[in-house]
């Protein structure tokens, strides 16, 4: 890759640690960026992507063009751009939306020098935004951390927001085994859409770790800016991401296999209904056959009579008796 320019910094007068003073007014004229620096480190927090935002970063960063773009666009698949004097990092991450109930990425754009990381979420992740306050207030965290360097605050990064996945993993896990539950208590109908909703669900998130998978390789290939020590950081991360992704193999075979299961309780309950109105249709039939032949309109045996009359009825009684004994005996009815 072409050498580009180190970044030029021209921040002013700031305290020697914690967040850089800026003002937090919500005019779109004002960038939202706050900054942490312990040492010869800054890390950068871009709370939004906008004009704002954008022209603060190009005023003290001589990225290429071809980045500034990709994060303009906020589209774009996970990838690790290698340039001589930083790295271009975007990630996606899984982030449960309660409003619409369901999981959507956020696309986590990071920039990283050796002294310097500039994160740029396209939504508020908050997993990152806790992080953040972490090593703001705390200044045993923040020395803990910053004092290994850009490589390694990028592997913290990486490494908790892919460890939230976790959690909602497991939730997940509780509802398939709670569908699982339902099925069998007799709830196959009223499930349905859940088991439904679930395999979505699934889907989203496999859509999500998919791509990223090969960028936290490439992450692993590259290791920049880690110190010797530390070179196996990432490979922690790579062992989370398979993890995550077996786990949602797993889920994705049980969800499958929950539909069938459902759809066969279903179809055995309509079987069984089906059973039963042609069981009945059996035994009315002979019943039903019996009734129209006494009742033609032709001069029958026993016609005025009603001892004939209650000797049908009887034999009639005795052939419901029989059929009925019949079809619960082989289990039909």
């Amino acid at each position: 890759m072409p050498s580009f320019s180190r970044p030029r910094f021209g921040f002013g007068s700031r305290s020697p640690h914690g967040r850089e003073p800026n003002d937090r007014d919500v005019e779109p004229d004002v960038p939202r960026v706050e900054t942490v620096r312990h040492g010869g480190l800054r890390w950068h927090h871009l709370e939004r992507t906008g004009r704002a935002e954008i022209e603060w970063l190009e005023e003290r960063f001589d990225f290429h063009s071809l980045a500034y773009e990709d994060v303009r666009s906020r589209n774009q698949r996970p990838k690790v751009d290698d340039y001589d004097d930083h790295l271009f990092v975007v990630l996606h991450f899984p982030d449960f939306d309660k409003a619409i109930g369901r999981l959507n990425a956020i696309e986590l754009d990071v920039f990283v020098g050796p002294d310097y990381v500039i994160t740029i979420p396209n939504r508020p992740l908050r997993t990152l935004d806790y992080l953040f306050s972490r090593v703001e207030r705390d200044e045993v965290e923040r020395e803990r951390i910053f004092s290994k360097g850009s490589g390694y605050l990028l592997y913290r990064l990486v490494d908790e927001c892919v460890d939230a996945s976790f959690p909602m993993l497991r939730k997940i896990g509780n509802k398939l085994e709670q569908l699982e539950e339902d099925i069998f208590e007799g709830r196959s109908k009223e499930i349905a859409r859940e088991i439904s909703n679930a395999k979505q669900e699934i889907i989203n998130f496999r859509k999500i770790v998919r791509p990223q998978r090969t960028a936290l390789k490439d992450l692993d290939v590259s290791r920049r800016y880690m110190a010797e020590d530390a070179e196996l950081y990432f490979d922690d991360v790579n062992d989370a991401s398979e993890r995550i992704w077996d786990m949602l193999e797993n889920f994705k075979e049980v969800s499958e296999a929950l539909e069938d299961s459902n759809e066969s309780v279903l179809s055995h309950a309509q079987a069984h209904s089906l059973n039963v109105l042609t069981a009945i249709t059996v035994i009315v039939l002979p019943l039903t056959l019996v009734a129209s032949i006494w009742g033609m309109n032709v001069h029958v045996p026993g016609q005025g009579q009603s001892a004939p009359f209650f000797a049908l009825l009887g034999a009639m009684g005795a052939l419901l008796g029989a059929m009925v004994w019949w079809f619960r005996r082989n289990d039909l009815l």
